[in-house]
């Protein structure tokens, strides 16, 4: 008996709080920060001129950062749904497959890899471009760079599949074998409460792969066409609201942001 209770509380304890997945958060806290201050405060800025102007260099640098840390995103995103299978499938295992050191690993690796990704095929992007290099964007993001060069490039057609096929489709499809084998692992469990709260655990993390992931395919996996102003609101949807609702939606899984939406809510019905 004795036993049996040990055990229970060992699993409610790493189901609740789960050292590698807080760890993964901060990393994409710092990610979502990173990302939104890449091109936002330029955007804003640039917004009370008349004639926006960018050198080269600088939207060079402005399409680097955006693309690298875009990629970097989607693969702790796939590795956060790794981690959540682990969890829930390996509760008193977890904390010795996903140790320490293994997430540090996994970390540095993503950082490193979406780096080695996003940079090493922009370096060759050729500095020709046809009419009067002006970009119909709002930033210099990186579809709307491409549709300026005069003629398909080997790099451009390299960019291409590395998004349109190694990074979305991939690591997508990844993050879904990894929530289809997390319902099984949770129907096998006979208790409807913990059934709940296993759910509830990956609620979160599911929304939010759905709504970054659902904006990137659409943006980068559709057929290109001419109409930027579609593409330009998909991509401010996509770089600034979706990382605004990322601290949103992780923060309601908090009892104590509940407690006070609560009363925010019945506060504002009394006035």
């Amino acid at each position: 008996m004795f036993g049996n209770s040990l055990i229970v509380v060992v699993v409610r304890w790493d189901s609740r709080l789960h050292t590698p997945m807080y760890f993964f958060l901060i990393n994409l806290s710092f990610l979502d920060i990173c990302y939104s201050t890449s091109w936002e405060p330029y955007a804003l800025a640039q917004c009370f001129r008349d004639f926006p102007i960018i050198s080269y260099t600088r939207c060079y640098a402005q399409m680097t950062k955006s693309l690298f840390l875009g990629m970097t995103e989607c693969i702790f995103l796939a590795i956060m749904a790794y981690d959540r299978f682990v969890a829930i499938s390996n509760p008193l295992r977890c904390t010795i497959i996903m140790n320490n050191r293994v997430c540090i690993q996994l970390a540095l690796g993503t950082w490193a890899s979406a780096f080695l990704v996003a940079v090493t095929p922009i370096t060759a992007i050729p500095a020709r471009y046809c009419g009067h290099n002006t970009i119909n964007h709002f930033f210099c993001e990186i579809q709307a760079l491409l549709k300026l060069v005069c003629s398909d490039t080997p790099v451009s057609l390299i960019l291409d599949l590395i998004i349109s096929v190694f990074t979305l489709p991939l690591l997508f499809t990844f993050i879904l074998i990894s929530y289809t084998r997390i319902v099984v692992a949770v129907l096998k469990i006979h208790s409807a409460e913990a059934r709940l709260k296993a759910f509830s655990t990956c609620g979160s993390q599911l929304t939010v792969v759905t709504i970054f992931y659902g904006t990137a395919i659409y943006m980068y996996l559709k057929p290109q066409s001419k109409e930027y102003q579609e593409d330009k609101v998909m991509s401010i949807f996509h770089g600034a609201v979706t990382l605004m609702l990322n601290p949103l939606i992780y923060t309601l899984r908090n009892k104590d942001v509940k407690v006070a939406l609560r009363k925010l809510a019945k506060g504002k019905e009394k006035s």
